[in-house]
Order: C-alpha cells, then structure tokens, then sequence
C-alpha cells in the first residue's frame, strides 16, 4: 500500500520556489505566519531542525518540540520590528517562538521589558501570557540552522518571507533594529524589496549605527535602520555586548518608532 503523501510536501511547500511564490501573494501577517509555517524548502535546514526535535536535549525531553520554521512574533500595527538571524535548535525550534526559551531571548526581553515594550521580563513558552507592545520579533532564516550558521543559499531562499513581512508593516513601520552583521546584511535587500532605494554604498553594520532609509513606493515616510551586536551568549558572556548597551540602541529605536518608553 502507498503511504500517503505528507500535506506540506504535497501544497508544494518542499520547492525551493515556496517562498518566492507565496509570500509576495500575502495580505496579512496571520496568512503571511502560517505559510512560513508550513515551508519546507531548504532541505538541509528541514532535516536539522526535525532532528533536533526528535533527539531533544536531555533537559527538554517532557518536551514536543515545534520542529517548524518560525513565524515572527508581534503584533500586525507595530512600529518597530527587530530582526535576528535564526531560531535556536533549543530555542524557538523547540518553543515554536521567536528569541523565546533560550538565553538569547532572556537577554533581549529583559532588556524590552527594561523599557516597557513587553508585559514581562521572560520568555518561556507560547501559553505564558507574554505580550509585546508596538514591537514585531523576526528573523531572516526561520528555521534553525547547524551550529547557528545559515548558509548565503538559505538566507536569500527564506528573504520572501521577510520583505513581505516587512511590506505588511510598512503602514506603520518606522524602525527596524538589526542584531548582528548577518541581520543587517540580510534585512537591507528585505527593505529594498519593499519599494524603498538604499543609498550608495550600502551602510555598514556597527553596534550603534543608525541610517535614516527615505521613502519609497507608496511609502512616503523614511525608515530609521539601527544596528546592535546580537544578544548571542558569546557576545554577552564577554561583554562585547552588554545589557546597557543593548538598552541604548532599543530605546534610541523605540523613539525613534515613536513608542512610550520606560524612563
């Protein structure tokens, strides 16, 4: 007898030209999240993350892992939206959360909630009552990567998703903060695809840095780009980043998304 095809591979979400030919087609965020969802599209990323949420980690072995892309996090009106590189094999991939389960996420969120953009310092699980205010969580790659390494092939593969995330914003946009050179490189052409020209040369990623991007189609008001080195466990251990500095860069950007923030 044959067995039956899997559903995702049958809608054609295992074509590489998945994304390409579905996210442009999205008219909101909640259609836009389940097609990410369901795509299956880098081979290689498919067979990692499904892995990993079949072995589990001994200390997460009560739990059933998401072992999905994940979709971005925040609501559709928000103002400001953070962009990181990929979700942790223990993290997301297993929460089925952005930046959600893993000391990454503790960092950032404890570093939002500092300021009021989050209704709580932690971030454990789906069901755990967290909510964000005028932010939107993402990533370039949404499936998690071997040893956090997407490769240039599967950050322009997954790059659909996020210029229509950032189309669907786009009413409301006003800053994107980029964590970490692999998000910065990655979310420029994002926000090109959206109708807006960057300018020459391209801006260069530093810890602080902030390019002011001008209007483009049908989008008159300009962008606010801020960079920040990624909350990553090497980057905080060694204090190449540190809870102030990352405090700095989200408040700059928050004002600048014109968000009531804690003084």
């Amino acid at each position: 007898m044959e067995r039956p095809r899997d559903p995702a591979a049958a809608s054609g979400a295992d074509d590489p030209s998945f994304p390409a030919r579905h996210a442009p087609r999205c008219t909101r965020l909640d259609e836009l999240d389940g097609l990410v969802a369901r795509c299956r599209a880098c081979p290689r990323l498919v067979a990692w993350r499904e892995e990993v949420a079949r072995v589990k980690r001994a200390a997460f072995q009560d739990w059933e892992y998401w072992g999905r892309p994940v979709p971005g996090f925040g609501p559709a009106d928000a103002s400001l939206a953070v962009v990181g590189l990929a979700p942790a094999a223990h993290g997301a991939n297993r929460t089925g959360r952005m930046f959600t389960g893993d000391t990454t996420g503790d960092f950032l969120f404890a570093a939002r909630y500092e300021l009021g953009l989050v209704s709580q310092s932690t971030s454990r699980h789906t069901g755990d009552g967290l909510t964000l205010h005028g932010v939107r969580l993402t990533a370039p790659v949404h499936c998690a990567p071997p040893e956090n390494r997407p490769t240039a092939d599967e950050r322009d593969a997954c790059r659909p998703w996020l210029s229509a995330e950032l189309r669907l914003l786009a009413p409301r946009l006003r800053a994107v903060v980029a964590l970490g050179g692999f998000g910065w490189q990655a979310v420029l052409p994002a926000i090109r695809d959206t109708g807006r020209p960057l300018p020459r040369p391209r801006p260069v990623f530093g810890h602080g840095a902030h390019v002011v991007l001008p209007g483009g189609e049908g989008v008159a008001r300009p962008l606010h780009l801020l960079g920040s080195y990624h909350p990553s466990r090497r980057n905080t251990y060694t204090d190449r980043l540190t809870f102030p500095m990352l405090v700095g860069v989200l408040r700059r950007a928050a004002e600048l998304a014109e968000l009531p923030v804690r003084r």
